[in-house]
């Protein structure tokens, strides 16, 4: 087992579009305006969203001359190897010497997962310091936590992906001695309060004291963080000079929302420096 120096930070969900690559992103970008050293992976071989995203960075500051803060990116291959346990055996071995060769120069390394239970997402959680998992708000993303009585509504069970992670954390004692932090965060909020919404705020609390999450803010509905995919850029950077964006009260908005994010986390040694984000220099 690898033993990096670094923080490791992985956005797991067995359910797509639940917005794993926007907290992915924005905590990247997040840490490194926070003026630490950070390295990515990404996981998903066929999208590769977060790597398109930091490559759409790449473009931006090669057209426009803007210096942005960038990450290592690293994406691990799919193998060719035949068989599947060989195949499930190399790609593991990638993630292992990508995530040692990161940890020798970055202080953080935020890891993608695909939304999709394999086999290599699975030995990205046993590496995971920190554990991030965004759900939208509704009771089918609910379901991969926890099974619920459609009449009472009370927990019967845990769900396939929280039973993964419970079991992943166990093995994760077993390798390292110690364990993973797992926070669940709520995506894609609507600013409207409905039937779904408040049954989403009643429930949650009760299940992460039997299934053994933190929750913490997610972000909201809001169309600045779909927008800026194509320039690789987040909402921490429009306040930088030469971006050429107004920063409107929507978009501040969304910038508290990712420093929201970003405190309750607990990242080690980021409380401390949040406030160069709160409030950006003139």
């Amino acid at each position: 087992m690898v033993a990096p120096r670094a923080h490791v930070v992985v956005i797991g969900n067995e359910k797509g579009g639940s917005g794993k690559t926007t907290v992915a992103m924005h905590v990247t970008v997040g840490l490194m305006r926070l003026g630490f050293r950070v390295g990515c992976i990404d996981l998903d071989h066929r999208q590769q969203s977060l790597g398109r995203y930091v490559a759409n960075r790449v473009g931006w500051v090669s057209r426009t001359s803007v210096a942005l803060p960038m990450p290592r990116m690293a994406v691990v291959l799919p193998s060719d190897v035949d068989s599947k346990s060989g195949a499930i055996a190399e790609e593991c071995e990638s993630f292992d010497r990508v995530l040692t060769d990161l940890a020798d120069t970055c202080e953080f390394i935020v890891v993608d997962c695909p939304g999709a239970d394999v086999a290599l997402a699975r030995h990205a959680h046993i590496h995971a310091d920190t554990l991030i998992t965004p759900i939208n708000d509704s009771l089918l993303d609910l379901d991969l936590l926890g099974r619920l009585d459609p009449v009472s509504r009370k927990l019967v069970q845990a769900g396939p992906y929280a039973d993964l992670v419970w079991d992943l954390r166990r093995e994760r004692r077993r390798r390292h001695r110690s364990g993973i932090d797992w926070v669940v965060t709520r995506s894609r909020l609507s600013p409207l309060t409905d039937r779904n919404k408040l049954m989403m705020a009643d429930l949650l609390p009760e299940m992460q004291r039997v299934l053994g999450f933190r929750l913490a803010d997610g972000f909201g509905e809001r169309m600045i963080y779909r927008y800026l995919f194509l320039w690789g850029l987040t909402v921490l950077d429009l306040d930088q000079a030469g971006i050429g964006m107004e920063m409107t009260k929507s978009h501040r908005s969304a910038r508290d929302e990712v420093c929201a994010l970003l405190g309750e986390l607990w990242l080690p040694r980021v409380a401390d420096r949040l406030d160069r984000l709160r409030d950006p220099p003139v």
